[in-house]
């Protein structure tokens, strides 16, 4: 085993603290601290063996060692000093206005390297961070400061810089406190302005950019679209639009892209998939580049709390997360019922697995705790200057009704009925709409995980989405209205596929235009995956894929373009005057690589809620648009 040293400071700053300053030991949620590890009970575990314990006390002058613990150096631990690996670079998240959460994962050499595989239990490390104005890292830094991890949170480090100014960029790294000059990858994250911010003055007068994704399988393809957007667009934001990670296993070996380990049931099963899927370069790319804000499921809370702070990005976790077709007690394959889960092919109840996957997640993704008021909901409104409104809903965990998980498909197609979110969502919902009206935002972006227009494929429809929670859409569509809400912008993933579609009420042809867009009441855009194969066939090649998409368009009366080929992603451009979604194709996932292009351009203007005719000046790269199979027909 390596050398271990006691590490002396000169500031006094307490064992525990260091423990506590890092935020992934606290429980993902306030108001629910038994999810907490007991810093008090890993602090005893780390003093336990320090050197006064082992040697004779006599030789010691207690005044003469400032430590971690003052002059009390008989509490003071041994720090890890045989080297630190970076393993999984840096990332950024959840940034205020004057504030942004930092996160790395620093993992003792000879755990990282193999020689061995356990760690001293007893032994914590320690981990600096500064973050700086500038890209060189001169000058004082902004904010500093140290933290300790340990294999109780699978060595993950998260910290907050404080102090940080409204709408500026910065640039941090972590280092090893026994060893300064190894440090970390260096870091670029940001600040957004306050609420109140003019819409103009927002992202200091330049366009605001979301680039948006969704569902990203490990086995089913390299994440080029993340690399793509960090490298070749000028996105502010990255959005998560559900699907980050898969709990199910599948062969990947052709493009050498097996998961490990089983269908995730346990904390250990869901560390390790993190930890494999934040071994893309294109992923650990992207959070190295900018901020990310993750929410993750939630259970039924009796909370409704608008929350208002500014973030830069924002991330939905969708059903994949956990397990497949998620509703608010069980899934497709694990679900909590009176005689017990041993029939779950992962070996555990909902509960448990959901409880499982949101310690891994918040270990591993640089979150914040959900706010006091929030209890386990990820639905929450955030507002971005004047220019922006970004509510985010859980139309997946938070109290929607069972779904179509496989062995009851006869009987959802009969259940319109169903609740995709009851009463305290929905009217949370309605009203964070009425209020950002109110409030003079420009702009209302309603990032959710499944599509939200009506979608006839053949008669059928997908249950899973918003067609099997009709009552909800209806009332959604009818606030618009009756409220006058303008300039509503939908934002959707789960469906692989790429779809944009003015905002009507179905099959609605006497107060909505197909062809002009008059009467529209807002907007949809709809992105396809990361990886995740095609509904219409994994690999689909884009001419087969045209023939179908031409039914589509001709048949769902509002939904304007249809793409069910490439995989990919969508940037929204935002400035007070337009909004415009671009789409980004990959040309290939099979191998790392960042080759793709421009597939759509869409532009919505300010007050006209409906997407800009001609329908993407008339031209895609890929995909139909409806106006040219009404060309065709005519």
């Amino acid at each position: 085993m390596k050398a271990l040293f006691t590490l002396a400071f000169c500031t006094v700053v307490s064992g525990k603290a260091l423990l506590d300053r890092n935020l992934a030991y606290r429980s993902p949620f306030h108001d629910h601290p038994q999810f907490a590890h007991d810093t008090n009970e890993i602090h005893a575990r780390h003093v336990q063996h320090s050197r006064r314990q082992v040697q004779d006390a006599a030789g010691f002058d207690d005044d003469h060692y400032p430590t971690f613990y003052g002059g009390d150096f008989s509490n003071s631990p041994f720090v890890w000093n045989g080297g630190l690996n970076f393993t999984h670079s840096v990332a950024s998240g959840d940034p205020f206005d004057t504030s942004v959460l930092l996160w790395t994962r620093a993992v003792p050499a000879s755990v990282a390297d193999g020689s061995s595989p356990v760690p001293d239990q007893s032994v914590p490390v320690c981990v600096s961070w500064k973050i700086f104005r500038s890209a060189s890292l001169s000058g004082r830094p902004i904010d500093t400061g140290e933290a300790f991890t340990s294999y109780d949170v699978d060595f993950t480090v998260k910290v907050e810089a404080t102090g940080l100014q409204p709408d500026t960029k910065y640039w941090y790294l972590f280092a090893d406190c026994t060893n300064p000059s190894s440090t970390s990858p260096t870091g670029v994250t940001r600040t957004l302005s306050d609420p109140d911010t003019p819409a103009h003055e927002v992202n200091r007068g330049k366009n605001l950019t979301l680039a948006v994704f969704s569902c990203s399988q490990y086995q089913q393809g390299y994440f080029n679209a993340y690399g793509f957007a960090a490298h070749n667009t000028t996105a502010d934001v990255f959005i998560h639009l559900g699907d980050y990670i898969y709990e199910s296993l599948g062969n990947g070996a052709k493009i050498g892209r097996h998961v490990l380990g089983r269908e995730l049931a346990t904390i250990f099963d869901y560390r390790q998939r993190l930890n494999q899927y934040r071994t893309d370069e294109s992923l650990l790319f992207a959070h190295q580049m900018a901020p990310w804000i993750t929410v993750w499921v939630s259970e039924r809370s009796r909370a409704m709390h608008t929350v208002n702070h500014v973030v830069n990005s924002a991330a939905l976790q969708d059903d994949h997360e956990v397990a497949d077709n998620s509703w608010k007690a069980g899934t497709a394959d694990s679900n909590d019922t009176t005689i017990g889960c041993s029939f779950s092919p992962s070996g555990a109840c909902f509960t448990d697995r959901k409880l499982a996957a949101v310690r891994a997640y918040h270990e591993w993704m640089p979150i914040r705790q959900v706010d006091a008021d929030d209890k386990l909901r990820i639905w929450r409104n955030f507002q971005i200057g004047k220019l922006l409104d970004l509510t985010m809903l859980d139309t997946r965990q938070y109290d929607r009704d069972l779904t179509d998980v496989y062995y009851n498909t006869e009987c959802t197609q009969l259940m319109y009925c169903l609740c995709i979110f009851l009463d305290d969502e929905e009217n949370w919902f309605m009203e964070s709409l009425t209020q950002s009206k109110a409030r003079g935002a420009v702009w209302r972006v309603v990032g959710q995980q499944i599509v939200f227009t009506q979608l006839n494929e053949s008669g059928a429809f997908d249950l899973d989405a918003w067609d099997g929670y009709r009552g909800n859409r209806q009332r959604v569509l009818d606030h618009l209205k009756q409220g006058k809400i303008d300039n509503t912008i939908i934002v959707s993933g789960d469906s692989h596929a790429n779809w944009a579609s003015d905002l009507a009420h179905p099959n609605d042809t006497t107060t909505y235009n197909a062809a002009t867009g008059e009467g529209g009441l807002g907007v949809e855009f709809a992105g396809t995956a990361v990886t995740s194969g095609s509904p219409y066939g994994t690999g689909i090649l884009p001419e087969a894929a045209n023939n179908i998409s031409r039914v589509l368009v001709d048949v769902n009366y509002d939904l304007q373009w249809s793409e069910l080929s490439y995989r990919g992603f969508f940037t929204l451009t935002i400035n007070p005057s337009t909004l415009t979604a671009t789409y980004y194709a990959m040309n290939n996932i099979s191998f790392p690589n960042l080759d793709g292009f421009a597939s759509a351009v869409f532009v919505v203007e300010n007050g006209a809620n409906k997407i800009t005719r001609p329908v993407a000046g008339g031209k895609v790269n890929a995909g139909v648009l409806k106006s040219s199979v009404v060309d065709q027909a005519t």
